[in-house]
C-alpha cells in the first residue's frame, strides 16, 4: 500500500480518523497473496465459486450473503501496532491464523451460495439452522469427539452454522491427515458427509449471489476512537465485591511485611507472565485477561493484601485462581468466584 499521511500519526491523532477515509483495500497488500491461497486452495477441490473479500470491521460473513469480510486492522502495519496496543493482541496477523480465519468464513460463504443448509441431511448431520446469533457464550465440551477442533474455544459446539463452517475448514485444510486425525471420532462423520457435499457441487456455479453493496455491510463509517470504544466495553465485566474472600486467602500475610510484599505490586511485576500462562491454558483474549488482572491489582490495593512470607512468589496458585476465573467466564459468560 503507497504511503499515506495517516500512517504516521500518533495513536491519538490517528484515533480521530474515520476508518472508512483510510482508503484501505485488499489488493496490493500482503494480504492479498493469503486470500488467493484460499482460491488456490477451493479450485485444487474442484470449487469453483471464490467468495468476493473485502474491509470490514471484524471476521465475518453477512447473513444471506457469499462474502467474507477481512478486519481492516489487518490491512496495514500501522494499524495492526494500533490493534495490538488498544487490544493486545491481533487476531488472524500471522499467515497460519489467517487461513484458518478464512477457511472457516469461506464455510458460511458456501453455506449460503448454494443454500447447503436447506439440505435435509445437513440438518441431520449439523441440527437446523436459525437467524439466530452465535451465541456470545455457550458451554463447551473440551473433551467431546462429536466436534472438530480448529478455532478456539471450541467454537464448532457453539451453533450448527459454527459446527459445518470448523468441519469445513479442517475439510479443506491442506496436508491435514483429517481421517487419520479423527479416526474414532464422531466428527468424523460430519468431514465425511461434508467431503461428500462437497463432491457433489463441484464445478458448480453457486446457485444464489444476490447483488448488494459492500459499505453496507463492512461498518468502517466510525471513527477508530469509537470503534475501540466499543470494541473494549464488550470485552469487559464488571467486577463484584465477593472476590474479596478468594483474594485475603491468596494473600494473607501481614500489613508490616514492607511494600515489597504488596500484593497489587507482586501481580503488576508478574502481569505478564500471569496473562501468557492463562491465556494459553484458555486461549482466552489477553484483552479480557488482562482487564480482569487490572481490576484484581486495584482490589489487592483497596484491601492492602500482602504477600505471606518467604521468597518463592506464588505463581502457580495465582495462575490457577485466573484460570478457573476464566474457565467460568467462558462456559458461563461471568467471572464466577470459587465456592
Amino acid at each position: 500500500m503507497e504511503s499515506s499521511p495517516w500512517h504516521d500519526l500518533a495513536d491519538e491523532l490517528l484515533l480521530e480518523k474515520k476508518i472508512s477515509q483510510l482508503g484501505l483495500t485488499l489488493p496490493g497488500t500482503p494480504l492479498q497473496p493469503h486470500v488467493q491461497q484460499l482460491y488456490d486452495e477451493l479450485s485444487q477441490k474442484g470449487l469453483t465459486f471464490h467468495p468476493p473479500c473485502h474491509v470490514g470491521d471484524e471476521w465475518f460473513v453477512p447473513v444471506g450473503i457469499p462474502s467474507i469480510f477481512v478486519p481492516f486492522f489487518l490491512v496495514h502495519e500501522r494499524l495492526r501496532q494500533l490493534e495490538a496496543k488498544m487490544m493486545l493482541e491481533v487476531e488472524g496477523d500471522t499467515s497460519e491464523w489467517f487461513m484458518r480465519l478464512i477457511r472457516h468464513e469461506a464455510a458460511h460463504a458456501y453455506a449460503y451460495a448454494y443454500q447447503l443448509f436447506k439440505k435435509r441431511k445437513w440438518q441431520r448431520v449439523f441440527g437446523k439452522t436459525s437467524a439466530d446469533d452465535t451465541p456470545e457464550f455457550y458451554r463447551p465440551r473440551p473433551y467431546s469427539h462429536s466436534y472438530v477442533v480448529h478455532l478456539d474455544d471450541w467454537y464448532a459446539q457453539s451453533h450448527p452454522d459454527e459446527d459445518f463452517a470448523e468441519t469445513f475448514a479442517v475439510w479443506l485444510t491442506p496436508g491435514l491427515d483429517w481421517r487419520t486425525r479423527y479416526k474414532g471420532w464422531k466428527a468424523l462423520q460430519k468431514l465425511e458427509y461434508v467431503d461428500e457435499l462437497m463432491r457433489s457441487i463441484a464445478g458448480q456455479p453457486p446457485l444464489f449471489q444476490p447483488a448488494y453493496r459492500e459499505k453496507d455491510f463492512n461498518f468502517l463509517n466510525i471513527k477508530l476512537k469509537t470503534y475501540y470504544a466499543r470494541k473494549r466495553k464488550q470485552h469487559e465485566d464488571t467486577y463484584p465485591d465477593f472476590y474479596d474472600r478468594d483474594l485475603r486467602q491468596l494473600f494473607a500475610g501481614p500489613p508490616e511485611a514492607g511494600p515489597a510484599k504488596k500484593a497489587s505490586l507482586y501481580l503488576r511485576q508478574r502481569r505478564r507472565q500471569l496473562m501468557e500462562a492463562v491465556c494459553e491454558s484458555t486461549n482466552e483474549k489477553k484483552y479480557r485477561v488482562n482487564k480482569l488482572l487490572s481490576r484484581l491489582i486495584d482490589r489487592c490495593d483497596q484491601l492492602d493484601l500482602h504477600l505471606n512470607g518467604g521468597d518463592i512468589p506464588p505463581d502457580m496458585t495465582v495462575a490457577a485462581y485466573l484460570t478457573t476465573l476464566v474457565m467460568n467466564y467462558l462456559f458461563t459468560g461471568k467471572f464466577k468466584r470459587r465456592k
